[in-house]
């Protein structure tokens, strides 16, 4: 047997565990009131549909397609897409158990997902008119890029110029994690502050000294980040990359991003240019950090990617082989965020000391998870660990107040 055949072996049997595992986790719907996936279909869409009508001048064949998915949401049953829709077939697969059913009964993440691409058709995003390819969430990424937060992060990173590439590495990785409690999604459902100000936030899991024995200083090695958000999240993650390129814990780096606009703030090509010009733009340390990486970029070192599958409903254990592909060859993928961490060890109801490692064999190569904890799903945890967090008495697992960094090599 050669070692080509050896390797696929042991990763289907990899994923066949994987998948009698994930049989004896219930998967999670949205249909008990009260829960946390209940509150986003009942509370944080809804919302979300009447930002979006009142942040642009849409015309009033618009208006009526966002009336008609509210009351679709909330009323009504999970509707297909018209035929002539561009991805009608692939929601169609997805779907087929969901369709005519409330939207309460299917898997939190597909109605999620779900809601969304509906949310985009409505305003004409895929449509052949002028509204065609417009960004419905650009308002709220663009405020906050421009905010006094960003400025104030901006100027911090002077203070770090000069500190050990070690402690730098640290605060950085610290930066990129936390980074994801601007997520606006979040803020839409919040309704107040930034939760990360009403909280001391706290790491349920920390395997950063893994991470970085991966990535050794002149291996030569290729890098992988999934991004989440744009913004103010996404502006530490290309610090971050930014690092990893100077001081050569990595030759090269690809950023996924998503293809077109997804959860409110997550990243398409265009918000990370946006970023880059808002580094690039500003004084001090942060103006030399866009330099470089906007010179990484013209120079194939830093490369921006995107795939269907960041948009779609399925977990990474039924990614495409091309993307399977890209994620072998790096000696590391970084995953961001929530919804990507729902995606890497299934959005279900584990028992939260399940083996993240197990969970994760099927995974092309060495993953890590920076995760700031937003939904259900958690694994990974060690029973002293849990215990604190169940005594605490805080919607820990929800709330943005808590954060992981999990590694599997």
């Amino acid at each position: 047997m050669t070692e080509k055949t050896s390797r696929a072996s042991g990763e289907e049997a990899a994923r066949t565990s994987t998948s009698a595992a994930a049989s004896n986790a219930p998967v999670i719907l949205s249909n008990e009131a009260g829960s946390f996936a209940w509150g986003v279909l009942a509370k944080r869409h809804p919302a979300l549909v009447q930002q979006v009508r009142d942040a642009f001048p849409y015309s009033r064949r618009q208006h009526e397609a966002l009336d008609a998915l509210l009351d679709e949401i909330t009323n009504g049953v999970v509707e297909p897409l018209a035929p002539a829709e561009r991805d009608h077939e692939r929601w169609a697969v997805s779907g087929q158990e969901h369709f005519g059913r409330s939207w309460y009964d299917a898997p939190f993440l597909w109605a999620e997902s779900y809601f969304y691409r509906r949310l985009l058709g409505a305003v004409g995003y895929f449509g052949t008119g002028p509204w065609r390819g417009v960004d419905p969430f650009a308002p709220f990424k663009k405020a906050e890029l421009g905010g006094d937060a960003v400025e104030e992060e901006l100027r911090a990173l002077d203070a770090l110029a000069n500190v050990p590439a070690e402690e730098r590495a640290t605060a950085l990785v610290q930066a990129s994690l936390w980074g994801n409690r601007a997520d606006l999604g979040f803020r839409v459902a919040a309704g107040g502050p930034e939760v990360g100000d009403t909280a001391a936030p706290a790491l349920v899991a920390d395997d950063s000294v893994l991470l970085w024995q991966l990535l050794p200083v002149g291996a030569g090695s290729t890098v992988a980040v999934v991004a989440d958000n744009a913004g103010r999240e996404l502006i530490p993650d290309l610090i971050l990359i930014d690092h990893l390129l100077e001081q050569r814990h990595a030759d090269r780096v690809v950023l996924h991003v998503k293809p077109y606009p997804y959860y409110v703030s997550d990243a398409m090509t265009a918000d990370v240019v946006d970023c880059l010009r808002r580094l690039v733009e500003a004084p001090g340390e942060a103006g030399r950090i866009g330099g470089r990486l906007w010179k990484a970029m013209a120079a194939g070192t830093l490369e921006v990617r995107t795939h269907p599958f960041f948009c779609a409903p399925q977990p990474y254990g039924e990614m495409p082989e091309d993307l399977r592909g890209e994620f072998e060859s790096a000696a590391l993928t970084i995953l961001k965020g929530d919804l990507n961490y729902r995606r890497l060890v299934g959005d279900q109801l584990w028992d939260a000391t399940a083996s993240f490692a197990d969970l994760t064999t099927y995974f092309p190569g060495a993953v890590a998870a920076l995760r700031t904890l937003k939904s259900d799903v958690i694994v990974g945890l060690e029973e002293g660990t849990l215990d604190a967090l169940e005594r605490s008495g805080d919607a820990w697992r929800t709330s943005g107040t808590h954060a992981l960094i999990q590694v599997r090599q």
